[in-house]
């Protein structure tokens, strides 16, 4: 899906759920990886996730424009347009957004590289960071820790 047809969608999508026009503009991301959208609240444009453009997410994807626009139409209204807003959550149930974007596997996942054991209890920590056994003790007995794997 091009630009362009991502513009005429968004608008259809406007016009269509909520009864007005769109008139700024929609820009594709690249970038994005763990949010489906985003709304600017400076230039009132409307970013997407290009991962969602593919043709199996069209769903997710309706969702994420009916979000994006619940924000635009309430902010440009004067409305509480947050997340936790009253406004934002009716129009959003009325239009049939969604309210979060799915994760499709894009984020990445930290690996814990490093486990300790407390040598007294027994407690397991799995950290990313090496951490310095000399200095620190065991969270809940207070015992030595080691380093178990790496």
């Amino acid at each position: 899906m091009t630009e362009e047809e991502l513009q005429r969608l968004v608008e259809k999508i406007a016009l269509e759920d909520f009864d007005q026009p769109f008139m700024h503009q929609v820009k594709i991301n690249y970038r994005m990886t763990t949010t489906g959208g985003r709304y600017h609240l400076i230039d009132h444009r409307i970013e997407i996730n290009a991962h969602f453009l593919a043709p199996k997410y069209r769903q997710e994807l309706i969702g994420i424009i009916k979000h994006e626009l619940t924000h635009y139409f309430l902010h440009l209204s004067g409305r509480g347009y947050h997340h936790h807003d009253s406004d934002f959550k009716y129009l959003l149930n009325k239009v049939g957004g969604s309210r979060f974007a799915p994760d499709i596997g894009l984020a990445k996942k930290q690996k814990r590289k490093y486990l300790y054991a407390c040598q007294k209890c027994g407690q397991k920590y799995a950290r990313v960071r090496q951490v310095n056994v000399h200095r620190y003790r065991c969270g809940k007995c207070g015992g030595n820790l080691k380093l178990v794997n790496k």
